[in-house]
């Protein structure tokens, strides 16, 4: 199995557990004990993250997270310090910085933003490149400049009035709400970067608000942090599953942790400024505007590109077809035209449950395609089922006095393979579509 994290450490302390955890949880690890096996790890395996344990160490990490940053160019990676470093780390280095008590779990939930992130700013480059040679550039991420939003849920104690204190002093604003009820009715009124959570005596009322915000589509990706009188009663596993992201308590110093909270905002703003980028380009006039799918020939010469840059960076790049499988209600529908009324809304479907680094396009009036930048063709074959299993459960009108109809589809998958065009992959997966049919 290929690495997927490179963790840099000079000691196992911190690194061990941290490598054994993530290997179990599916994100495959390799250490490097210093600044020059990084580097080499980089450049020959297919890295998608790195973690830096920064505790104690000297000011050569400063900038660190840069320099592998520059090692894989022009491949993306996150780098995240774990740790408390002697001195302050350069913030532009690092994505995100997490201290004491980790888990795995909590990592590898860090991991997969941080690498969607990462793979979303590398489609939106080539896409700027796809739609500027058709005169449609796209508006690049814009920044907020507002201050970081911050909405703190708790009892107004000591510690937490001081914590709420520092990340004023940081720049952050900070709404305060005394009850989940209405920590919900600000999160649904207005946008914020962060949740802080006070756990106080009994951390259940801050974790289940942590839960509601996971369950909340709108909300999801909002990161919150625990605070807690003491992290080191917590079952931390349970915690990071409820949908926790991060955890402090008093014994660390209010302004880092105030910090901390900060660069999860930051980190999250940023997510969204790209996702929002790369949805912006329904409006650019090329794309189908009934359902935002790429046309055929907007596919093909993004798809292209994409097999150009997936080489270059030493990504996976899979594809995905979609076919309406041949059914006697669907056989129905399309004699008496309502499949053909039916197929933008399922198009629409489409280009709303795929990620916005995914690019969906229709290729024929009953094939729909998904490029998959970064995935694999396991992978690729979920999200194809995935989408299938969603758009199956949908019905369709079928005419006056007849019952609805279900669309179901074929689907093929195939990973791009050395040296093969992007018209052979699409080839394999819809040979693929066709032995399903037969089997």
């Amino acid at each position: 199995m290929n690495a997927r994290v490179l963790i840099v450490a000079a000691d196992d302390g911190l690194a061990g557990p941290l490598a054994e955890g993530l290997d179990r949880l599916g994100w495959s690890t390799v250490t490097a004990s210093g600044p020059f096996a990084a580097v080499a790890a980089l450049q020959d395996l297919e890295i998608e993250a790195a973690v830096v344990d920064v505790a104690g160490h000297e000011p050569e990490l400063y900038d660190f997270g840069r320099r592998l940053k520059e090692a894989c160019a022009p491949r993306r990676i996150p780098v995240m310090a774990i740790g408390v470093p002697a001195a302050p780390l350069d913030p532009t280095a690092y994505d995100l910085q997490l201290a004491p008590p980790l888990h795995p779990v909590q990592i590898a939930l860090r991991l997969e933003q941080l690498v969607r992130t990462a793979v979303a700013e590398e489609e939106f480059e080539l896409r700027q490149e796809t739609f500027t040679e058709r005169d449609a550039p796209l508006a690049a991420p814009q920044e907020q400049a507002r201050p970081v939003q911050v909405l703190t849920v708790g009892d107004p104690a000591p510690k937490f009035l001081a914590l709420a204190n520092a990340l004023q002093q940081c720049g952050a604003e900070v709404v305060g709400a005394f009850t989940p009820y209405t920590a919900f009715d600000y999160m649904h009124d207005r946008p914020f970067d962060a949740v802080v959570l006070w756990g106080g005596e009994d951390h259940g009322e801050a974790l289940a608000i942590a839960s509601g915000m996971r369950r909340n589509t709108r909300l999801y990706h909002v990161p919150n942090l625990l605070y807690v009188r003491s992290p080191d009663q917590l079952d931390l596993a349970e915690v990071f599953n409820r949908g926790v992201t991060d955890i402090a308590g008093p014994n660390v110093p209010e302004m880092q942790t105030a910090q901390r909270i900060v660069a999860l905002a930051k980190a999250y703003r940023r997510q969204i400024g790209v996702r929002e980028a790369l949805d912006k380009a329904r409006g650019s006039g090329l794309m189908d505007s009934a359902t935002g799918l790429f046309s055929r020939d907007l596919f093909a010469a993004h798809l292209a590109r994409l097999t150009t840059a997936a080489r270059g960076r030493n990504r996976p790049l899979s594809v995905c077809l979609l076919k309406v499988a041949d059914r006697p209600e669907v056989a129905r529908a399309r004699e008496d035209g309502w499949l053909d009324k039916a197929m933008p809304q399922i198009g629409s479907m489409i280009s709303r449950l795929v990620r916005s680094e995914d690019t969906a396009a229709r290729l024929a009036p009953e094939v729909f395609a998904l490029a998959l930048p970064a995935t694999a063709q396991g992978a690729a074959r979920l999200v194809g089922e995935r989408i299938a299993a969603v758009i199956g459960c949908t019905a369709f009108e079928a005419g006056p006095g007849l019952p609805p109809f279900v669309a179901e589809f074929e689907v093929g998958t195939a990973q791009l393979l050395p040296g093969e065009t992007p018209a052979q992959a699409l080839e394999r997966a819809a040979a693929e579509t066709l032995q399903r049919r037969a089997g």
